[in-house]
């Protein structure tokens, strides 16, 4: 026995069919991409903060926990409406000639707001765990004539990287879902295609939940690939 959609019902699915391939696409060519891009470049930003953060330099320490606070301290939105849409005008103050723009492509400004964000708070992943690994093991290391930059490079952050792997998981979910927010920015994203889509057709509830969907296929994927990446780590190390 086939269930009978009434009008209303087969048009909030139509809908939503309707919406699947145009939300794929942003997904694919702009989510995605931005995701792997921002992760990585967010990653090095991440290992060289936390290097200064455990460093002897009063300097380097302390722009780094300044670079962190502001970070961690202000709405992602908040930061990347400045970069898309306040950095252009610092040609215009610095100059005084309303002309002089500094025009960034929004997929520029994503990655860099992105990567600010997610180097801050990687950071302190890492950080705690560099902070975690015994101090006998680096001691061990300057005794048999390592130096510190040396010990930090072979024994103390491969095993820092071990240990932030689940966290660093977590932090790689948290991008996918804020890839979201570039719609804001004009970043032809899934969800601003959801948007645009549900603003003309006003079936806004098969469509977001249909993106909602989506996202969690990708994050689900994504924590089954860091789930055997995990193990992977952990063999590796006990061999």
């Amino acid at each position: 026995m086939f269930l009978k959609l009434n009008e209303e019902q087969y048009h909030a699915l139509d809908a939503a069919r309707q919406a699947f391939k145009p939300m794929l696409w942003g997904l694919i060519n702009y989510s995605i991409p931005i995701t792997i891009a921002t992760f990585i470049l967010g990653l090095i930003i991440a290992i060289i903060t936390a290097l200064m953060r455990v460093s002897r330099s009063k300097v380097a320490k302390g722009i780094s926990r300044v670079y962190v606070s502001i970070i961690r301290g202000t709405p992602m939105l908040v930061q990347l409406f400045i970069i898309f849409y306040g950095i252009p005008e610092v040609g215009r103050l610095i100059t005084g000639n309303p002309d002089i723009k500094l025009n960034i492509a929004p997929v520029v400004a994503a990655i860099i707001g992105l990567s600010l964000n997610v180097g801050a708070y990687a950071s302190e992943i890492i950080r705690g765990g560099i902070l975690s690994i015994p101090q006998g093991q680096k001691e061990a290391a300057y005794s048999i004539g390592m130096s510190e930059g040396m010990t930090m490079k072979r024994i103390v952050l491969p095993q820092a990287m071990r240990v932030s792997v689940p966290a660093l998981g977590n932090t790689l979910l948290s991008l996918v879902k804020d890839t979201s927010l570039l719609g804001f920015i004009l970043v032809a994203e899934m969800f601003r295609k959801a948007q645009e889509i549900a603003a003309t057709s006003y079936e806004f509830l098969s469509i977001y939940v249909l993106v909602g969907l989506m996202y969690w296929v990708v994050c689900f994927i994504i924590s089954i690939v860091q789930g055997r990446y995990e193990m992977y780590v952990e063999r590796k190390y006990q061999r």
